[in-house]
């Protein structure tokens, strides 16, 4: 009985340890199972809108409006439109495509969402996103992620994409686990790589965007799939792939364009063909984007290059007056509605002639149109001048190494400075003309000698009233017009104005050097294009005993696109000359005054400037003391140009530079230049000119001088 009592428990042990083994199995099995649950997503929703997902297949234009609408809330611009047409081709059907924006037209966001687009419909399985460096590309890869974390839309209509995102909850780790049927979604969600579900008969199934900085690890970049199947980038999206500093850099652009025409462009492969989109910014002349963007150098990659701006108002002298006001305003403290209340005043006259890219782009309530926003930006928010033309145009200004080319510098006034005395006349002058620059608190003047040749020298220069100092700027006079002149209004001040600088200035009798002999000014023009100033300054020069050798000017911007100035119709009575005219016809002004084209002049100018001294045609002046001409000499190099090309020519097209907002004795020394040309200065024989006078010998000076004593005695 013992030993069958003892056999007994033995197999009771036994029992216990397989229902144990059992039960932990059976456990096991169950926190399996229920693991599987919690990470098993199916089922995957239905699509709610097949049509609405249909037609934005192979539409980008359509996908951005239908699911993206609280992104691009403003009406899109032309060139919105043309670029997206551009990246849609360069998605669909291959190529290359680089596009240069304005800043703050979403040109990096435009291309996140073709990205995405190009792998949710399947156009391509692979993306490679590259960043001026890697931060930059990652920044990229999150805005995507928040799309499909977050836009209901894209959760609707695209829920074998967007549901197994969804369901991660935010938490990556999960990616690793998720299910669905009991397969894995394979889904890959790393700070530089993002995959797609994989699930049946989804287009998307597997879809790869990887980041990337441009000098980063790019070579060799390819994924092996779960089948095994090993994939590599179509489609590679560059945003903004140079930094300041590299485009600053000739060494480092000749790596970059390496680096894209060699590793980044053989992504895809031997013998496979790759799309790219690069949304740039030029930063420099001559920087990779700058190169990237022409045709004539890099003609595959079909560069577009749009800008804030594509014709700037007619008239300087309103926007100049704006800008002083702003200024001022904000200077003070203000918030600038004193120049917004003058916008607003003198819209239409302001705006005449402005072409600007998108209608949509400003910032209310301080701003009411694009130009306003555009004119603020290029004169001081944000940056100034070299910004805006960079940032907002992709027509970066020179550096400074390149100036001499496309603007007046302060040195090249300096080498002609020679040792004459303000105000007297050089031997060998033909003729003396004149110049005032009106302004609403000052008139600024200049008066030059020209040689039949063209060789020049400003005799003097100086603005009314008389400043305090010898250093000042327009928006902080320390002496204004209207503290000389009481009790009078606008007109009224200006009037007096030109009364006292014709009666100092004008009339008076200018001695050439080393004679005792008297010159006068032979030609004086006045600005008449400042706003409230035309009708006074009509008046003035028809009421003055100064009559016949005044006349109210018109300086006019002919552009690349404008009808050139020589080739505009002429009439029976009209004077013309080298690129001013003037017009037989007053147009109820009762004076005849001219224009001319600025463009040419202010280029006529510094070539003057340009040519050594002793070479006719050379510009020169007058000795001062130190720091006297300082003010003179930054006024002169207040404007740059931009070679432009329209209509089959190209036109040096001048622009101010924001952080140098004055430049009235420049438009007063091209005045003076348009002035000599009116009575017989050339360059050279023939042409529009009209016949040079023969030049006045000394000898001959001297007789006169020596009759006139006699009639005065």
């Amino acid at each position: 009985m013992a030993k069958s009592t003892k056999k007994k428990g033995k197999r009771k042990h036994a029992d216990i340890d397989a229902d144990y083994a059992a039960l932990k199995e059976r456990a096991v099995q169950r926190q399996v199972t229920m693991s599987k649950k919690g990470r098993d997503i199916a089922p995957i929703p239905r699509i709610k809108n097949g049509s609405r997902r249909r037609k934005c297949a192979r539409n980008l234009r359509k996908f951005c409006d239908t699911y993206f609408k609280p992104t691009f809330t403003l009406d899109w611009s032309p060139d919105h439109l043309k670029v997206i047409a551009q990246i849609e081709k360069a998605i669909l059907e291959g190529g290359l495509f680089a596009l240069a924006m304005p800043r703050g037209f979403g040109k990096t966001t435009l291309c996140e969402i073709a990205a995405l687009w190009a792998l949710i419909y399947g156009h391509h399985r692979f993306v490679a996103l590259i960043g001026a460096d890697l931060g930059a590309a990652k920044t990229m890869l999150e805005s995507i992620k928040s799309d499909l974390k977050n836009n209901e839309l894209l959760l609707e209509d695209f829920p074998e994409v967007c549901y197994p995102i969804m369901k991660m909850d935010g938490v990556a780790q999960r990616a690793k686990g998720q299910i669905c049927n009991d397969r894995s979604t394979d889904i890959g969600w790393t700070q530089d790589e993002l995959i797609l579900p994989t699930l049946p008969r989804s287009r998307a199934s597997g879809g790869i965007i990887r980041v990337a900085g441009v000098e980063g690890r790019i070579r060799g970049m390819k994924h092996k799939r779960p089948d095994g199947a090993a994939v590599r980038p179509s489609l590679v999206i560059l945003d903004d792939p140079q930094t300041d500093e590299s485009a600053r850099s000739p060494m480092q652009v000749q790596n970059r364009l390496d680096l894209l025409n060699g590793a980044i462009l053989g992504l895809a492969g031997p013998g496979q063909a790759m799309s790219g989109i690069m949304p740039c910014t030029v930063i420099y002349r001559g920087d990779m984007a700058d190169q990237i963007l022409d045709r004539a150098i890099y003609p595959t990659w079909q560069g577009t290059r749009t800008k804030l701006v594509y014709e700037f108002p007619k008239n300087e002298k309103l926007w100049e007056e704006y800008t002083s006001i702003r200024k001022a305003s904000l200077r003070a403290e203000g918030d600038g509605s004193p120049a917004l209340d003058f916008y607003i005043k003198n819209r239409e006259a302001m705006d005449e002639g402005s072409v600007v890219a998108w209608n949509e782009r400003f910032e209310p309530p301080k701003e009411i149109s694009a130009i306003q926003y555009a004119m603020n930006l290029l004169h001081g928010d944000k940056g100034g001048a070299r910004k805006f033309w960079s940032e907002y145009q992709n027509e970066p200004l020179p550096m400074d190494g390149e100036l001499g080319a496309t603007r007046i510098t302060k040195e090249m006034v300096i080498e002609k400075i020679v040792d004459r005395p303000r105000g007297v006349v050089p031997g060998g002058t033909s003729y003396l003309t004149a110049f005032t620059d009106i302004q609403g608190e000052a008139l600024y003047w200049m008066v030059c000698a020209w040689e039949d040749n063209f060789t020049g020298s400003i005799l003097n220069y100086g603005v009314w009233p008389q400043q305090p100092k010898d250093y000042f700027v327009l928006s902080s006079l320390p002496m204004k017009m209207s503290d000389v002149v009481k009790g009078a209004g606008l007109e009224g001040r200006i009037y007096k104005g030109l009364q006292e600088v014709s009666r100092k200035w004008l009339s008076r009798k200018w001695i050439v050097e080393g004679t005792g002999l008297e010159m006068s000014v032979e030609r004086a023009l006045f600005d008449a294009n400042w706003g409230q100033s035309t009708d006074v300054v009509y008046r003035f020069c028809r009421e003055s005993a100064l009559a016949p050798i005044f006349l109210p000017s018109h300086g006019k911007f002919y552009g690349a696109s404008s009808l050139p100035m020589g080739d505009a119709k002429h009439t029976r009575g009209d004077k013309t000359g080298l690129n001013w005219k003037i017009p037989a016809r007053t147009k109820g002004k009762r004076t005849r005054y001219t224009y001319y084209d600025t463009n040419f002049w202010k280029s006529f100018i510094r070539d003057r400037f340009g040519t050594m001294l002793g070479d006719s045609g050379s510009l020169t002046l007058f000795a001062e003391k130190a720091g006297r001409h300082d003010l003179l000499l930054d006024q002169l190099a207040a404007e740059f140009c931009v070679r432009t090309s329209g209509r089959g020519r190209t036109v040096e097209e001048w622009k101010l530079v924001g952080d140098m907002p004055d430049n009235h004795w420049f438009d007063c020394l091209v005045g003076c230049a348009v002035g000599a040309s009116m009575l017989g200065a050339a360059l050279f024989s023939g042409g529009e000119q009209q016949a040079p006078r023969k030049s006045i010998k000394l000898s001959e000076l001297q007789k006169q001088k020596r009759n006139k004593k006699k009639v005065e005695a």
